[in-house]
Formats: structure tokens, sequence, C-alpha cells
């Protein structure tokens, strides 16, 4: 079965506030990311994908950290494109692909092109609710359920 790896984990302090990142964080079933400033409803935890996201800095002749995609969890090795309604888990943490995460007008102020070129592909990645909650810590196994 492939599998991937947590390669980042950023908790956002304030809604548009600095994103901190994190060696571990603890997710919550129904809730999200303990701590974060966006919990609840459909999008309880943003993922990205670390190789898409280094596709469009190479498409676009740039280079910015992931980070500046505001993501929660960043993932290498597990391909988010068509994941809605899949299982992912990450330790003992099962989270629900709800579906994909489209690129907001911060995107275009982080690079000129940026925005566009997120919507190829889920290239923004996706968002999920948490099933079953637990910590996650960067390093750890992520695959399909």
């Amino acid at each position: 079965m492939p599998q991937g790896r947590v390669v980042g984990i950023f908790v956002k302090r304030a809604h548009g506030g600095k994103m901190d990142s994190q060696p571990t964080a603890a997710l919550e079933a129904d809730h999200g990311l303990i701590g974060n400033a966006d919990v609840g409803g459909r999008r309880q935890v943003t993922l990205l994908s670390q190789e898409r996201w280094n596709e469009l800095m190479a498409t676009l002749g740039i280079s910015l950290d992931p980070l500046a995609r505001r993501a929660n969890i960043i993932l290498s090795g597990i391909e988010l494109d068509n994941s809605r309604g899949r299982t992912l888990l990450i330790g003992r943490c099962r989270l629900r692909v709800g579906g994909e995460t489209r690129p907001c007008e911060l995107m275009e102020k982080a690079a000129a092109g940026l925005q566009s070129a997120m919507r190829e592909r889920w290239g923004g990645g996706a968002f999920a609710e948490v099933l079953e909650g637990g910590q996650i810590a960067v390093g750890d196994v992520a695959f399909w359920e």
C-alpha cells in the first residue's frame, strides 16, 4: 500500500493571522486542529501535497515555502487530486476529505500567477473533517484507508 509522510504541521493563530510551524499537534473529532483559528464545519483541517506545491513552484519559476499556502498539514507521497470522500489515516487519526481547497487572492499576493496555477489538479490541496482524533507529528506515516 503506497504511503506518505507528514512533512509539516501549521496552526493558524487567528483568522487571516500568522501560521505557526509545530512538530506535533492534536486533532479532535468533529472539531479540527486544536489551537487553530478555523475549526468545526466541513473545513476542519487543510491538507497540501509537497510534490504538487513543488510542481507549481517549478511551473512559475519561483520559490515559496509551502507555509505560504496556509495549509495545516503538508504531506509528501500522498496525491490529493480528486480525493473527495476518501479517508486519510495519519497515526491513529482518520480524516475524510470533503473537497478541494480553492486558492484565494492571498495566493496572488504571494506570487503573480499562483492563484490561477493552483486551480489545476487540486493545486490548493484539500480540506477534511476529523473522524477520529489524536496526536500527529512531523514524520508520521500517512496513507489512504
